[in-house]
This record gives structure tokens, sequence and C-alpha cells, in this order.
């Protein structure tokens, strides 16, 4: 029994040192990775305040300006043939390009050519087809385009002129005030149980627009029981009417609609 007390004791005087080491151990790693990362960042610090680490801006070079000159273009200019500025111009009542021109294709496409010649350059607009001397129309001896001589003058008929544009006819609106008993059909509104419920009664007006086919195209309640309104204006768009005619012409009409609510 002694025996067994002293092996006892002993072993937990073992395991009390065995504990204290560890915990010597542990507390000695601990305070070692402190030292060094506090040491780290001390480190760090003075190596980003080191003077030699920094850039300086020892002189500024500017760019050199581009000095070169761009060579002027070059226009070169015609001198006119004497006479032309001062003599007549080609003129044309409608400026029509030469049928050859794939540049310019023609708008409408036809199998009889016009009575107009294609203009040339510098061609105006005139009233008649007139084409001076050398302009390229034959002359009236046939010896071909140029050569000396009048002008030639070619008349061509007047063109019709452009249709009249057709008048819009200008919608127009009437008043006639209430128009109840002019409806074709007056469907009735939705009395609901709720409304009746609420003793919701009484005269309720639509302010109506009827468009040219008699068809309400607009409706808006002015006066009424709050809780009748909706019903009365979803009633006004399902009304139909005869159309309307101010002599010849179809007009638009506003007037009133008026229901009646009665509580029975």
């Amino acid at each position: 029994m002694f025996n067994n007390l002293i092996e006892s004791s002993s072993h937990k005087r073992e395991f009390k040192r065995r504990g204290s080491f560890v915990l010597f151990t542990a507390a000695t790693y601990v305070l070692l990775f402190v030292v060094a990362g506090v040491a780290s960042i001390y480190a760090y610090d003075a190596q980003l305040s080191d003077p030699s680490s920094e850039l300086e801006l020892i002189s500024f070079v500017p760019l050199k300006e581009d000095t070169s000159v761009p060579e002027p273009v070059k226009v070169r200019h015609n001198n006119p043939t004497p006479g032309a500025a001062v003599g007549p111009r080609s003129t044309r009542p409608v400026l029509i390009d030469r049928p050859d021109n794939p540049l310019n294709p023609p708008d409408n496409v036809s199998a009889v050519a016009s009575s107009i010649p294609p203009a040339n350059p510098g061609t105006i607009i005139g009233r008649e087809v007139v084409e001076p001397s050398g302009g390229g129309l034959p002359n009236n001896d046939g010896s071909g385009p140029g050569g000396p001589g009048n002008a030639v003058v070619v008349n061509t008929p007047d063109l019709p002129p452009p249709p009249a544009p057709t008048p819009r006819p200008v919608a127009r609106t009437i008043s006639k005030g209430v128009i109840t008993g002019l409806a074709l059909d007056l469907p009735k509104p939705v009395y609901s149980a709720f409304n009746k419920q609420a003793h919701a009664q009484g005269a309720v007006s639509v302010q109506v627009l009827i468009d040219e086919f008699g068809k309400v195209v607009s409706a808006k309640a002015v006066s009424g029981h709050p809780l009748l309104l909706a019903a009365a204006t979803q009633a006004a768009y399902r009304a139909k009417f005869s159309p309307t005619k101010l002599g010849d012409q179809p007009v638009k009409v506003s007037g009133v609609i008026t229901y009646n609510f009665v509580l029975q």
C-alpha cells in the first residue's frame, strides 16, 4: 500500500514537470515570433525611409516641336478660251445627264428618248434649250457640232405644271350639350351591390367626344357620386351614335351623357 502511494506521488511530480516544460517552450516560441514580427516591421519602415530608394527628377527635357513646314497644295488653273466668259451659256428646262454615265444612272427608264438633250458642264436652267456654237449640238446644215455660227436653239414643248396639292379636310368639332337622347345604342351602367349597400345614387354626367363615325373616343365623368363615376364612364365608351355631318363633311361631336342611378 505504501509502495503504491509513493509511486503515485512520483508520477504526479513527473507530469507536473513535463507540463511546465511544455508551457515554457510554447511561451518561448510565441515570444520569439512576436520579436521577429516587430523587428521586420521596423526594418521595412527603415527601408522605406532610405533616401537612396527615392526617385529624383534631375532635369526636364522638353519635346522638340515639329518645325517642318507642309508643302502647299498646288492648284492648277486652266485659262478659259477667249470669249467663253462673255458668250452665251447652255440652258435646259431640265438638267438631264448622259444616259451612258455609270456614276449617275437615270431614275426612270423609258424606251422613248427624251426630247431634251443631255446637259453639258456649266448648263443652267432656262425656259428653252440653248446650246452655244461648239457646245455639242449639230448645226442647222447638219455639218456636225461646233464651228462658227449663232447659237443653236431647240424649241421644246412646255412641261405640264405640277398637279395642285389636294387640300386636306380640316377636322372640326361641334358641341351639342346633352346628347343622351341622340344615342343609337346607350348601354346601362353596372349598378354593383357594393354601391347599393353604400346607398350611392343620383345622376352622373359624363363628357364624351364622338368621332366622325359615331364612336365614343373619349369619356370623362364630370359630376355625380364618386362611387358611380367609374361605372358611368365605362358605359359611355360603349355608346353608339349616328355620324354627324356639317354640310358634306363629317365632324366630331362633343356632348354630355347623363346616367341616373336609382336605389330600389
